[in-house]
């Protein structure tokens, strides 16, 4: 019926019975309650065992992780065919310019947790700059800068090659701030001209190419559940 977020503030707004008393952020339901929301029988089978269903994506430059763009640009919902139960939830988001890979999921624990700081998940990205950073700027970012919402850092920076004044390195940060990697080479005075993100948790892009998917193997989603702590549920 709605995003996560979205539930939490009907619920706060008292539009959520359960019997005929208003629902409370953590309440357990074993399934035989009666659900009203704005005062409507909600109606839903009975022990309903959801499938999780996970893709990754290869998202271009040029979309947006929004799924609805009030200025009508292309968002990456339009890329795909709704789920056969739930709807897509992606894990995390990559600014309009950046490209790279995105998971999108059913479950709404498994990307709730997958994005939440407290389980440092790792992301990486491949970083194209001009000219190479100096020992002082790596040794900089590694230890950590203000981005200006707190200390970020990177966990690994390895330089992966270039041509001409371009240069490639590979880094991988435990957070998901907003443009989080730009901020970090902009604190050492570097400009990032190409932002792709390679890999998730455990979960590589590869070769996918751009504006193509995949749907994740069994053996993928129960590393997904693994990385969070998470009970695996039914998945296809």
């Amino acid at each position: 019926m709605g995003s996560r977020r979205e539930i939490e503030k009907w619920i706060r707004q008292g539009r959520l019975l359960i019997g005929n008393k208003p629902a409370q952020l953590g309440d357990k339901l074993n399934g035989d309650e009666s659900i009203f929301f704005d005062g409507r029988l909600i109606r839903a089978p009975k022990k309903l065992k959801p499938v999780v269903e996970c893709l990754a994506y290869h998202k271009p430059i040029g979309e947006i992780t929004t799924r609805k763009d009030p200025e009508g640009r292309t968002t990456i919902y339009d890329r795909f065919n709704a789920p056969r139960h739930g709807r897509w939830i992606s894990v995390g988001r990559l600014d309009i310019n950046t490209s790279g890979l995105i998971i999108l999921t059913t479950d709404g624990e498994l990307a709730h947790r997958l994005m939440h700081p407290s389980y440092e998940i790792a992301r990486s990205y491949a970083v194209r700059i001009l000219g190479r950073l100096s020992r002082r700027q790596v040794a900089s970012l590694k230890e950590g800068v203000n981005i200006g919402e707190g200390i970020a850092r990177f966990s690994v920076i390895k330089l992966s090659g270039g041509t001409g004044a371009n240069t490639w390195y590979n880094v991988t940060l435990h957070e998901g701030k907003n443009r989080e990697v730009r901020r970090l080479f902009e604190a050492v005075d570097i400009t990032v001209s190409r932002l792709l993100r390679i890999s998730y948790g455990p979960i590589d892009m590869g070769d996918l190419r751009r504006g193509k998917f995949r749907v994740l193997s069994k053996e993928e989603i129960m590393s997904l559940y693994t990385a969070v702590d998470l009970a695996i549920g039914d998945f296809s």
